[in-house]
């Protein structure tokens, strides 16, 4: 579902020649934002930038909603503020054509068909996450999903890292995740300071010393909390403002909410690394944006091991609020600025140093993922002891061809991979 950075580069390559000038936008009902959002939200496969791509395709060329240029415009602003791109996109066509009313009805109709999907998911997961046929699938999936996470984390890293200092600081924020114990939005946010402070003439060499400003004061490295066997249920309020957090803060990838995860719900016990995995795998079987993971993660650690569904039901809901409730409000703050946004140096140096941080940070929890989808399984299908550890050689080469196909063939959607994933732990655990 998000095996692409949402940069949006490449839908912005496709945009057609259009007079500005003498464009005049056809006028759209509320109903009718309402019956294309919702139709997008059931089909909108391949991550951020194909839903970019089919709204740029179906707004601009086909319903002639807006200008290309004005397309452009709105894209750009959603690059330099927090939350997800393609689906704070959606919110900005809505208030486009309908002001509030259609904001509130873009996103909404947008977002609900990934939520009922990823829910109904984590219902089953949680009714029939115990029978050997679900661990066999999941056992081939989650290799897979980890490479997915290497492609976002490269394709973000050949644009955000092309100098010496955005190198170093992607390399201090991998350091730092892995390391040292503190909240994954102070590592973004501390590259995009620094970012600004390079803007503003530190010189190259001092670079690396400016990155020391991502550390905490006094805090000494520690090692990466151990993967938990057993989560206890967050309270409902707590895990909900934990992913208002996320919300309001996140800027990149879809895929740097990992990061976010892996620090905050596994460390607290709430989460483990391996419905970590499984959750990106909801997000990456389902259409519409990837932040609806949150969602799985509510109902699976609310469900609880006796899967209460009310319960459930309702912690996806509130983590699925709490995520998304930010991107309504930075669309409704930043609508009328978007031209002074999208020209702001400081704006931009800061997202320099937010992408460079990112791409490190995605890459520590990339090493922490591999860790839970291939060394000491529960149940290896063929485990070799190398350095201490058991190394499960199938999980090694699914993780391994799915990572050189992906690299190597880039248009190949990750879904298919997936289900190639899900057939061979069936085929390599002797459940069919």
């Amino acid at each position: 579902m998000s095996t692409l950075s949402s940069s949006g580069t490449s839908s912005e390559a496709s945009l057609p020649p259009q007079d500005t000038d003498t464009f005049t936008p056809v006028e759209a009902s509320l109903g009718e934002v309402a019956r294309y959002f919702t139709r997008l939200g059931f089909i909108a496969f391949g991550g951020p930038a194909a839903h970019i791509a089919m709204m740029q395709r179906d707004l601009v060329e086909q319903k002639r909603w807006l200008s290309q240029q004005q397309f452009l415009d709105t894209l750009a602003a959603t690059q330099l503020v927090p939350g997800p791109n393609s689906t704070e996109l959606a919110i900005h066509m809505g208030y486009i054509k309908k002001g509030i009313p259609g904001l509130i009805v873009a996103g909404l109709c947008f977002i609900l068909p990934a939520f009922m999907l990823v829910t109904l998911i984590a219902l089953m997961y949680v009714a029939f996450g115990a029978l050997p046929q679900v661990d066999a699938l999941f056992y081939g999936i989650q290799p897979v999903i980890v490479a997915v996470v290497v492609q976002a984390a490269y394709k973000l890293g050949l644009t955000a890292c092309r100098t010496l200092a955005m190198i170093v600081l992607a390399v201090v924020g991998a350091l730092v995740t892995l390391f040292v114990p503190i909240d994954t939005v102070w590592v973004i946010l501390g590259g995009g300071l620094i970012g600004v402070l390079l803007m503003f003439g530190a010189r190259l060499r001092n670079a690396p010393a400016a990155l020391l400003l991502l550390l905490p004061g006094g805090a000494g490295l520690t090692a990466a909390a151990l993967a938990q066997s057993e989560t206890t249920v967050a309270p409902l309020w707590q895990i909900g403002l934990f992913f208002l957090k996320v919300g309001a803060t996140l800027m990149g990838s879809g895929y740097v909410l990992v990061s976010y995860m892996e620090h905050d719900l596994v460390t607290s016990g709430w989460l483990t690394r391996q419905q970590v995995l499984d959750a990106i795998a909801a997000g990456q079987i389902t259409p519409g944006p990837v932040f609806t993971t949150a969602a799985f993660v509510g109902y699976v650690n609310q469900a609880g091991l006796d899967n209460n569904i009310g319960a459930g039901v309702l912690g996806a809901a509130v983590c699925a609020i709490g995520i998304f409730l930010p991107s309504f409000i930075i669309v409704l703050l930043i609508a009328p600025w978007i031209l002074r946004l999208r020209e702001s140096k400081i704006a931009g140096s800061f997202l320099d140093g937010v992408n460079a941080a990112v791409v490190g940070s995605i890459a520590a929890t990339t090493w922490t993922l591999f860790l839970t989808a291939a060394i000491d399984l529960p149940a290896p299908t063929l485990a070799v002891p190398v350095a201490g550890v058991g190394l499960d050689i199938p999980a090694l080469l699914l993780f391994g061809v799915s990572a050189f196909v992906l690299l190597r063939f880039p248009k190949v959607n990750s879904v298919t991979l997936i289900v190639a994933g899900a057939a061979a732990g069936l085929l390599l655990q002797g459940v069919l």
